[in-house]
């Protein structure tokens, strides 16, 4: 199953492509409840230099669930010498693979597109003042 994030998306919601769910081992149950989960974890994890987490910040470009439950995870930073740019990926490896059922994550860090504030959602935005 691959969910892409939507590159100007004002919001983060992620929705499984329903090709991919279609062509899954995954029951699609089961597919919906990893996925919420994941973004669940997601949501855990903070830029420590901004009182929102990375989700709603939009610095995630997608969520790769093949059926044997691996997790691959494309995100970005606010900025490409962030502080915590060698940290970030472990915390985000250690949250998504605390959910129940998933064997294994590899997070890798891009950069193209680069991100902006107009990736970030709607709760982002109030959480930063930024509305």
């Amino acid at each position: 199953m691959r969910s892409d994030m939507n590159e100007q998306a004002t919001t983060a919601e992620t929705t499984p492509n329903a090709a991919a769910v279609a062509g899954s081992a995954i029951p699609a149950d089961e597919l919906a409840r990893v996925t919420d989960d994941i973004i669940q974890a997601l949501k855990t994890v903070y830029d420590p230099e901004i009182p929102a987490d990375i989700y709603e910040l939009g610095l995630v470009y997608k969520i790769d669930i093949d059926d044997d439950r691996f997790v691959s995870i494309d995100m970005t930073l606010t900025a490409p010498g962030c502080p915590v740019a060698g940290e970030m990926p472990g915390w985000v490896e250690n949250a998504v693979g605390a959910v129940a059922g998933i064997t294994g994550v590899k997070v890798s860090m891009v950069f193209d597109p680069p991100w902006t504030p107009d990736r970030m959602s709607e709760e982002a935005q109030v959480a930063l003042n930024w509305y």
